[in-house]
C-alpha cells in the first residue's frame, strides 16, 4: 500500500487524528482500507473497494460545493488513514445543513479516533463551513454508529421507515441531529483543534 498523505494540509488537527480533505491520490490507500474492513463495515456501508470505484467517488464530491469529503488520519501512524467522514448535501440559504456519513477503518476501530475525529468535523462544520445544522441518520441496529453520535451529543429527533437504499432493500433510520447552539457544540469550538 503507497501512502499519499505527507503532503496533504490537514483542515483540522486534534491530539491523536488530523481531518484533512480526499484527493483523487488516496485511492490506493482508501480502497485497500476498505477491503480489510469488509467484516466491519458489513451491512452497514460500502465505501469504494477498487480504484475505479475509488474514481468515480472521488469524481463526485472533490471539488464538489454541496459535499465536504474528509479523511480521518491517525498522526500517531505517520498520518495513515484511519476512517472518513463526508458532509453531503450541503445546503445554503436559510437551512445550512448537511448530512452525515462517516465509518472507521478495521485497524483504527475501538480506539476512540472517530470520536476526537467527529468533534473536529462539528467544530469545522459550524466554524469555517458557516453550516447551522449537521444530520446523521443510522440504522437502529448500528450500535456503534448510534453510540458515536450520541458522545458527540447528537439529539434523537425521529424515526423514518424505508428511508434509504442499503445492501439491496430499503431500511429504517433513526434521524440525529446537532445544531450550532447546543451546548456540546459550543465546547467544541471553543477548543484550539483548527490549524495547519
Amino acid at each position: 500500500m503507497t501512502s499519499t498523505h505527507g503532503t496533504a494540509v490537514p483542515v483540522a488537527r486534534g491530539p491523536r487524528v488530523a481531518l484533512r480533505e480526499l484527493r483523487h491520490e488516496d485511492g490506493e490507500e482508501f480502497t485497500a482500507r476498505t477491503r480489510e474492513s469488509r467484516e466491519l463495515h458489513h451491512p452497514w456501508l460500502f465505501p469504494p473497494d477498487s480504484v475505479k470505484d475509488f474514481a468515480r467517488y472521488a469524481g463526485l464530491r472533490v471539488g464538489n460545493p454541496a459535499n465536504a469529503s474528509l479523511l480521518v488520519c491517525d498522526q500517531d501512524a505517520d498520518g495513515a488513514i484511519a476512517g472518513f467522514v463526508n458532509i453531503n448535501n450541503i445546503v445554503r440559504g436559510a437551512f445550512l445543513n448537511g448530512t452525515l456519513g462517516y465509518g472507521a477503518f478495521a485497524h483504527a476501530a475501538g480506539r476512540g479516533l472517530m470520536s476526537e475525529a467527529l468533534s473536529l468535523v462539528t467544530a469545522y462544520a459550524f466554524g469555517p463551513l458557516g453550516l447551522h445544522r449537521l444530520e446523521a441518520n443510522v440504522q437502529p441496529g448500528n450500535s456503534a454508529s448510534l453510540a458515536l453520535v450520541r458522545r458527540a451529543g447528537f439529539r434523537k429527533e425521529g424515526f423514518s421507515p424505508a428511508m434509504l437504499h442499503v445492501d439491496g432493500e430499503w431500511r429504517d433510520h433513526e434521524r440525529w441531529a446537532l445544531t450550532a447552539e447546543m451546548p456540546t457544540t459550543r465546547a467544541a469550538m471553543a477548543e484550539p483543534h483548527t490549524g495547519a
